[in-house]
């Protein structure tokens, strides 16, 4: 039976509605399987040339995303779920994929963005990326 098979759930947040869906689903999964849940937030670095470079106001990037983390775990405690949180930096889809295989996660759960007239048919550039670069299973919530 599957749901005795997830006890980790990787939730990759932006602060965005869909990241938070994407949590809500988390939650909701991780109630019905028993599970824990990890949020992951990646302060982007942008390439240039053949290495990658912080964007600039990483302090208030960092400043965010403690407050995107207290009210995600707030919102997992309502629902007695327990959560944990990670903060790190680098290239999005990369850190997302390496951080779950490194901490052997059952799941991730991931809002779709996609931005541009196109959004209904395609999903965002990091859950696409996530999708076909993860050995995880990846669930996308729209």
């Amino acid at each position: 039976m599957i749901k005795n098979r997830i006890k980790k759930i990787l939730v990759p947040l932006d602060g965005s509605k869909n990241s938070f869906r994407g949590l809500d689903e988390a939650i909701y999964l991780a109630r019905q399987c028993g599970a824990t849940l990890t949020g992951l937030y990646v302060i982007p670095f942008y390439p240039r040339g053949l290495t990658l470079f912080p964007l600039p106001h990483v302090r208030e990037l960092s400043e965010r995303a403690k407050k995107i983390m207290a009210y995600a775990k707030k919102r997992a405690a309502q629902n007695g779920i327990v959560f944990n949180e990670k903060i790190t930096d680098g290239h999005e889809p990369d850190e997302i994929i390496y951080f779950a295989k490194e901490k052997k996660f059952d799941l991730i759960v991931i809002g779709a963005r996609g931005h541009g007239a196109a959004k209904r048919f395609f999903l965002g550039s990091v859950s696409n990326a996530v999708v076909h670069g993860s050995k995880t299973p990846v669930l996308v919530v729209k």
